[in-house]
């Protein structure tokens, strides 16, 4: 009995981890904006399927990022003198912690689309890891909502405010500096905040102009042919590190900048976008040394692809929902156009797949919900009363939507 007894103890605990995975960083535990919950609601508004709507102080763009019952996301203030990271209970909507991190008695301009806290952090068991570009970089106790260790001498002009977020590889704390002065990509020991290594962007930029050297991106590791292969996106060029050590293994040039979308893997290719460049995204093959321009790069696509929000690929379809408000359907394989339609509103936040569906949000608050199908088919258009700026978490039965002043627990 005692046995029998111990194995439905086993098999609840289970179920409640499969009902409620952690959504660890920006895009979710695999970094692609998918997840595989399912029952999320289709229809909702500022009272409808809403479990909780919680107040949060300042301007962010970061998304929510989930581990068990708490919700963390960073913050600032809109002049950027402070910022924070809050913890928010997910049965409740209460605010547990609300933490203090970094003062700045001059920040440096941020531009009106930006905040001076869009990069998302990284959370696991008892550790946040919040990152505000070079005003600083830290480590959060979860439990106990105190700062463990914190860096703040690394120099960067962001220009218009920093975007890029970290990840996390083994004990390493990853993040790239793409700014205006200096571009390079660093890796902090998680448990104490010393460098473990730290490159310089080798990358022929093709001018003097530093504001044509930013880019926003966060890196996405794979692994090929038995190597792990970090795909780091800068301005110009990506370029693809040994995340253990910061070795250069390969690169490719693409044009553009300012890029924000993280890098997709699948069908053994690598999708990058380039930003505000002739090539707006392209299809590489991994692995190889040096610059493999000429020899890895499957099929491109020109201007009119998103700069700001990340595409979502199911099966060998690629969905995208363009910076103006169009939704993009292309063959993956082939990058061949499906179809396209046009929902209207300015998309900043990287929409979410689930259930067979894609979930968009906008600027305007609007949040349409369509297939992932080769045919268009809107299944519902919700709104809710303020901008959307920041991605989607997915934790059970429960989308958390963080909205310009508030956070939203929805589900039926």
């Amino acid at each position: 009995m005692k046995s029998i007894a111990a194995l439905i103890v086993l098999l609840l605990a289970s179920t409640a981890v499969s009902e409620q995975p952690n959504w660890n960083q920006f895009r979710g535990p695999d970094g692609d904006g998918k997840t595989a919950a399912t029952g999320l609601p289709i229809t909702w508004s500022d009272t409808e399927n809403v479990v909780w709507k919680t107040p949060i102080h300042g301007k962010g763009w970061s998304s929510p990022v989930v581990w068990d019952d708490q919700i963390w996301m960073t913050t600032a203030s809109e002049d950027g003198k402070q910022m924070s990271a809050v913890c928010v209970d997910f049965e409740s909507g209460k605010v547990v912690h609300d933490v203090p991190l970094f003062e700045n008695a001059e920040p440096r301009y941020c531009h009106p689309q930006n905040s001076y806290a869009s990069p998302t952090p990284v959370v696991e068991a008892g550790r946040l890891y919040v990152h505000f570009g070079s005003y600083g970089t830290a480590c959060v106790d979860t439990a106990k909502g105190a700062k463990i260790w914190e860096r703040r001498d690394l120099v960067c002009n962001h220009w218009r405010a920093p975007g890029s977020s970290p990840i996390v590889h083994g004990n390493l704390l990853i993040v790239a500096y793409d700014g205006y002065d200096n571009q390079f990509v660093i890796a902090f020991d998680k448990q104490t905040g010393e460098t473990a290594w730290q490159v310089d962007r080798n990358i022929e930029y093709g001018t003097d102009n530093g504001d044509h050297k930013k880019a926003y991106s966060t890196a996405l590791i794979i692994q090929h042919e038995g190597r792990a292969e970090m795909i780091s996106p800068g301005a110009v060029a990506t370029i693809a590190y040994d995340p253990e050590t910061g070795k250069e293994l390969w690169k490719v040039y693409h044009g553009g900048m300012n890029a924000a979308p993280r890098p997709l893997f699948a069908h053994e290719m690598v999708y990058i976008t380039g930003g505000a460049g002739d090539l707006g995204l392209i299809a590489v093959r991994p692995g190889g040394d040096g610059d493999v321009t000429d020899s890895h790069i499957v099929w491109g696509k020109g201007r009119g692809m998103p700069k700001r929000g990340s595409q979502i690929i199911v099966d060998d379809l690629m969905f995208a929902i363009t910076d103006d408000g169009i939704a993009i359907c292309l063959d993956a394989k082939t990058g061949d156009q499906i179809w396209k339609h046009r929902l209207g509103g300015d998309f900043w936040a990287s929409p979410l797949y689930a259930d067979g569906r894609i979930y968009g949000f906008n600027k305007d608050g609007d949040c349409p919900v369509f297939e992932a199908s080769d045919k268009f088919k809107l299944l519902a258009e919700n709104k809710l009363p303020e901008t959307i700026c920041a991605s989607p978490a997915v934790v059970g039965k429960s989308m958390i939507i963080r909205t310009q002043s508030h956070l939203y627990r929805i589900e039926k």
